[in-house]
């Protein structure tokens, strides 16, 4: 069971997961927006499956990360970023936050990978069923795509 910490209203840490997706870059949105009213500092995770390319998806991801931590840096905002390996996404997010004592989690509900939620159920749901601190979820729209279920193609992340 995950420590529970006592927290304030006002967070002083706050995690966003992103994979790159137009849905997590809103979330990262409303992240920014905190984090300069509370003068809190972002953190930025990306969970990498253990199976395909995992130093290739590491490389690529903190590439990515350096976009959003030069936006971020130039409002001023403190930012950390890691990049996970595991296979289990929801189970590595609360691993973080119990790791960096997060006080506030913002994340969205639709992403660009992973399994269909109908069949597993979505990482933004198991979030909002295990977590231990305040969450914020954006609710953003379904990403198009012309995939089926059991395609084999994977459809949605959050």
């Amino acid at each position: 069971m995950p420590e529970v910490y006592s927290f304030s209203t006002i967070p002083a840490r706050i995690l966003l997961p992103i994979d790159f997706s137009p849905s997590s870059h809103e979330a990262l949105d409303q992240a920014t927006v905190l984090a300069q009213h509370f003068h809190a500092e972002v953190y930025l995770v990306h969970v990498v499956p253990e199976s395909g390319d995992v130093e290739g998806a590491k490389k690529q991801a903190e590439s990515d990360f350096a976009v959003s931590v030069s936006g971020l840096g130039a409002k001023g905002i403190k930012t950390t970023t890691s990049v996970e390996v595991d296979n289990d996404i929801a189970g590595k997010i609360l691993d973080v936050i119990d790791r960096e004592k997060i006080d506030l989690i913002v994340v969205s509900t639709h992403g660009t990978t992973g399994w269909h939620p109908l069949v597993f159920g979505s990482i933004a749901e198991k979030l909002v069923k295990l977590v231990q601190i305040p969450l914020l979820l954006i609710r953003t729209k379904k990403p198009v795509t012309s995939a089926k279920v059991g395609s084999g193609r994977l459809m949605e992340w959050w």
